[in-house]
């Protein structure tokens, strides 16, 4: 019972009691007067809390620009919910939010936004839920650009429906219908898939700038071992780029191109140490039957001294109860399963003190070769292959190399339909991936046509959407053969750009229809 039930209840009670000791016809007005007021109040107790959740207070010192818009269209409560997290995770990562009902919603609203996201649920046959019909009649018809505005969608469903997330694709293709740009590609819930709201979040962490969001729920972690680990750029202007393969301790394990490897990184021992040393406590200490060594290594350690300071003097136990577990990192699996391992390509990345990231740290300095790595797969349908005997074509840059590298293996078995790859790194000499791979594909056959942009090799840089743009025409006429396009690499840049000269190229019809019929896919990040 909440308290306000039990504050009507006791009113009620109380007159009834009252009543008893006196029957007057004064009292029984006062009676009747009290419960309509005691009723008022709990409505009005009611409206307020409803209208308190609903919306995610804007930091003051967020300029209405600078504050991303979460809307939310929920049926059951459950798109809420999510929206909610959604807004709080970036608040907490520092980035103003608001979260509103999609009918709170207004072109206005729109108008004043840089970056929205979408979290939406669908009813019956693909119709939008109730509090988001006024939205679908007013914002949706009264916007006729939405030019300047980066947008997300989260959408929920169920594939056991003929329409599923009908209404998520039907938001989507209006966003892009009114020109407004998407960060990602729309992702994908069914009943719940934890996979898929990982994913999310991994993408809002991209968008505050954060490593370090935590997960709402961890991944259940196989255990794989580290079998080589190479790297491919010696020399290189960039930042380090490592193959690494890993084998499955479980027989079975399997997956297809387009999947994602979801890894669960470790902290490196010394930085452990050195925590471990700043608090002056004992790593052998045991904790719910595990040494706090153990558990620190799965933990996110603060740097700053402000923020170590604040831990000192606690118990091993309270200890733990502050730290946050790492988060997961995510990457496009560059291997079928016919090749014995899963392959990654993972580039270094680097913190402002010089650390190295988590995940990649881990993978390409901490982990030792033959050591174990917590690793779960997450199937990712949007970049599944195509059709057998459909052309592809295949735009990516860096190490976005890795997902276009899984699908070309998958071509050279199963298909002899043409297949166009468009790549894009800083120096020939030092980032071809794969060099000898692609090129033996070329030669054979398997790739009908190669397409490289190296942007360091010469005066004035050159980059993948450049070099497509200027094959306007052939993609245009690969597309009206059939062909589908199929995107992997840096989100922030290429994708973007892509998206544009594709735009460009193809008309906004056409893309809204390759993107509709799955012939227009990215895995971008």
């Amino acid at each position: 019972m909440t308290r306000a039930h039990a504050f009507l209840l006791s009113l009620l009670l109380s007159g009834e009691a009252h009543a008893a000791v006196n029957n007057s016809a004064f009292n029984r007005y006062a009676l009747a007067f009290g419960i309509c007021v005691a009723y008022l109040v709990f409505c009005f107790w009611i409206i307020k809390r409803h209208r308190r959740l609903s919306a995610v207070p804007v930091p003051v010192a967020a300029a209405a620009g600078e504050t991303v818009l979460v809307g939310y269209a929920s049926q059951g409560g459950y798109a809420r919910e999510l929206a909610l997290k959604t807004a709080a995770s970036l608040q907490e990562a520092g980035v103003a939010a608001q979260c509103l009902a999609l009918d709170a919603i207004d072109a206005a609203a729109l108008a004043a936004a840089r970056r929205a996201l979408f979290v939406v649920s669908t009813t019956g046959e693909g119709d939008p839920p109730d509090n988001a019909r006024g939205f679908v009649q007013d914002a949706m018809t009264a916007t006729p650009s939405l030019a300047h505005l980066q947008y997300g969608i989260l959408a929920l469903g169920d594939s056991s429906y003929a329409n599923f997330c009908g209404f998520g694709h039907q938001l989507d293709a209006w966003l892009q219908h009114v020109h407004a740009l998407p960060l990602f590609d729309l992702v994908q819930v069914d009943a719940g898939d934890a996979g898929a709201l990982r994913h999310w979040q991994y993408q809002l962490g991209l968008l505050a700038g954060s490593t370090e969001m935590p997960d709402w729920e961890a991944p259940q972690y196989q255990s794989w071992r580290l079998v080589l680990r190479q790297q491919l750029n010696p020399g290189s202007s960039g930042a380090p780029v490592y193959h690494l393969a890993l084998r499955a301790e479980a027989a079975g394990t399997t997956w297809q191109a387009g999947d994602i490897a979801e890894i669960g990184p470790r902290n490196p021992s010394h930085e452990v140490a050195h925590f471990l040393a700043q608090l002056a406590l004992d790593g052998a200490a045991m904790v719910d039957g595990r040494c706090l060594n153990d558990w620190l290594q799965e933990r996110l350690l603060p740097h700053a001294e402000s923020e170590v300071k604040a831990l000192r003097g606690l118990s091993p136990d309270l200890l733990l109860q502050q730290l946050r577990p790492l988060p997961h990192r995510e990457y496009s699996i560059a291997s079928l399963p016919g090749d014995g391992q899963l392959e990654l390509l993972v580039r270094q990345a680097s913190y402002a003190d010089g650390r190295l990231g988590l995940g990649s740290g881990w993978l390409t300095q901490y982990v030792d070769l033959g050591g174990t790595v917590a690793l779960r797969i997450r199937e990712n349908a949007a970049f599944h292959p195509p059709a057998e005997d459909r052309p592809l074509i295949l735009i990516g840059n860096g190490t976005g190399i890795a997902g276009l590298r899984a699908h070309l293996k998958a071509r050279a078995i199963s298909s002899n339909a043409p297949n166009w790859l468009l790549f894009g790194e800083r120096n020939a000499a030092y980032d071809f991936h794969f060099m000898d791979e692609i090129r033996a594909w070329h030669s054979s056959g398997v790739l009908t046509r190669l397409d490289t942009a190296f942007s360091r090799d010469q005066a004035e840089k050159r980059y993948v959407q450049h070099v497509l743009a200027g094959h306007a025409g052939l993609v245009k006429e690969w597309v009206g053969q059939g062909a589908a396009i199929y995107v992997c690499g840096s989100a922030n840049g290429m994708a973007q750009e892509v998206h544009a000269v594709l735009l460009h190229a193809l008309g906004e019809d056409a893309l809204t229809q390759l993107a509709s019929d799955g012939r227009y896919r990215r895995d971008v990040y």
